[in-house]
């Protein structure tokens, strides 16, 4: 129901748009704008041809507004809009985000225009946007506000509250972070803990130690992992000698989580990794998915080749190639749902190194059990079904399917592993690499089993 109505809302405030455009009451624009919330209007932009996103955003007055506007938009209506605008109002807009929308506005633009936006701000600012520009794309240090409340530790508690209740230009303070005199990160206060100590007790005093800290070369998706498993609303992020650089939010910990999971989704399915797939165009997304189908069609090649070769066979026994599908088909989906489940554990954190022998051990049991259940199902039915046929093809396809689907719970368990092991995506394992080998390995056991039989 909540969706339903979501749905309609945006439907609502879209048309509504749509007729202040066409009429161009440019007033009541200004007004609806200023009264929409930046997620409701970076939701409809999606909707908006070209030169309607132009013509909304161009009406967009505050700054500041427009700058967390830009940070919730798709990033290839980010670039579509940014390209087209003049550098002088990027380069304002710019200087009153927040230092890690900063970096996400202008990663968005090409080389040269982020260039000439540089150039039209201040030397400090500069300074401080490049530092951020030069950390690793999808790091902590690209994802991290550099405007954090922190203390030195022999300030009392009675400073530290009157500074918080001064401060208005640092990310909001979830936690005060505690500093000595070479303004490394020492301690962490709860807001609470604050509230309720004596106004002269020092922060050295109340502040816990052990606080759980990242380098800005950290990937975000070990962030993320961080707060999930703690359930921090901020994490700190340090230099090499532990000086606090700056904090990751709860609220950006929840973008990288999302965006972490549609690109393994996507590479799940063998359809690329650009988040933004829906929003390219066919022939974009026709080249992100050739060599991902490439993997199939050349195991399909494969797979031909195994039946050709062993073509007397079937040739003998005719019955054989009703049940190559059935092979094919089951093999490919349990290694597929092996796959998937390892590369989400890995994703989570649910799996460990050094645990991968009991994980591996745990779906070969899995697919010894459900091969071993449809093995005799299909034996069965082979037997009853092809009343003519050799005696022994029941026990031909019931052994094939069986040993089919315990390799193919193996293989797609083993992949994954392998590849986090030699630091590959293990989320490229699942969909076509996984049921393209599956697919050959169950075929060749298949005609192997048929030959042995034969030659009885």
């Amino acid at each position: 129901m909540k969706t339903e109505l979501f749905e309609h809302e945006i439907t609502l405030l879209r048309d509504t748009f749509r007729r202040l455009l066409r009429r161009h009451a440019r007033t009541n624009l200004v007004k609806l704008i200023q009264k929409t919330h930046t997620a409701d209007l970076a939701v409809i932009f999606r909707y908006f041809s070209d030169v309607e996103q132009e013509q909304v955003f161009k009406l967009m007055q505050d700054d500041e507004s427009t700058a967390e506007f830009l940070s919730a938009l798709d990033e290839s209506i980010l670039t579509n809009i940014l390209e087209r605008e003049q550098s002088e109002r990027i380069a304002m807009i710019v200087r009153e985000a927040g230092s890690n929308d900063q970096g996400n506005i202008l990663n968005s633009l090409s080389e040269d225009k982020t260039q000439s936006v540089l150039e039209l701000l201040r030397r400090d600012e500069q300074e401080e946007i490049e530092e951020i520009l030069a950390y690793p794309e999808d790091s902590a240090g690209s994802l991290m506000s550099t405007d954090v409340f922190a203390l030195h530790q022999d300030s009392t508690s009675r400073a530290a509250l009157k500074a918080l209740q001064d401060q208005d230009e640092a990310e909001m303070a979830f936690y005060i972070y505690v500093t000595d005199d070479d303004e490394r990160l020492v301690g962490v206060i709860s807001l609470r803990t604050l509230a309720i100590t004596h106004p002269e007790t020092l922060l050295s005093g109340i502040m816990i130690k052990s606080v759980h800290m990242v380098r800005a070369e950290t990937d975000q998706e070990d962030v993320a992992q961080l707060v999930a498993q703690y359930n921090y609303l901020a994490v700190p992020v340090v230099d090499g000698d532990t000086r606090l650089l700056g904090i990751v939010t709860v609220d950006d910990v929840v973008d990288v989580i999302r965006e972490e999971a549609t690109e393994d989704f996507l590479q799940m399915a063998g359809a690329g990794k650009d988040r933004e797939i829906l929003n390219k165009s066919s022939w974009d997304n026709a080249k992100a998915r050739l060599p991902w189908l490439f993997a199939s069609w050349l195991g399909g090649i494969l797979a031909a080749t195994v039946i050709g070769v062993y073509e007397d066979v079937l040739q003998s026994t005719i019955a054989l190639a009703a049940f190559i599908p059935v092979i094919m088909g089951m093999g490919g989906n349990i290694g597929t749902q092996s796959s998937t489940i390892v590369v989400r554990g890995i994703a989570t954190g649910r799996v460990d190194f050094g645990s991968e022998f009991k994980i591996i051990m745990k779906e070969v049991t899995v697919g010894f059990i459900l091969g071993g259940l449809y093995g005799i199902l299909l034996g069965l039915f082979a037997m009853f079904r092809f009343i003519d046929a050799p005696a022994y093809l029941g026990l031909v396809v019931g052994l094939s399917i069986g040993l089919s689907m315990l390799v193919a719970a193996a293989v797609g368990t083993i992949i994954p592993l392998f590849l986090r092991k030699v630091d590959i995506d293990p989320a490229i394992a699942t969909g076509p690499f996984v049921t393209t080998s599956v697919d050959v390995v169950g075929v060749l056991l298949y005609f192997v089993i048929a030959t042995s039989f034969l030659n009885l």
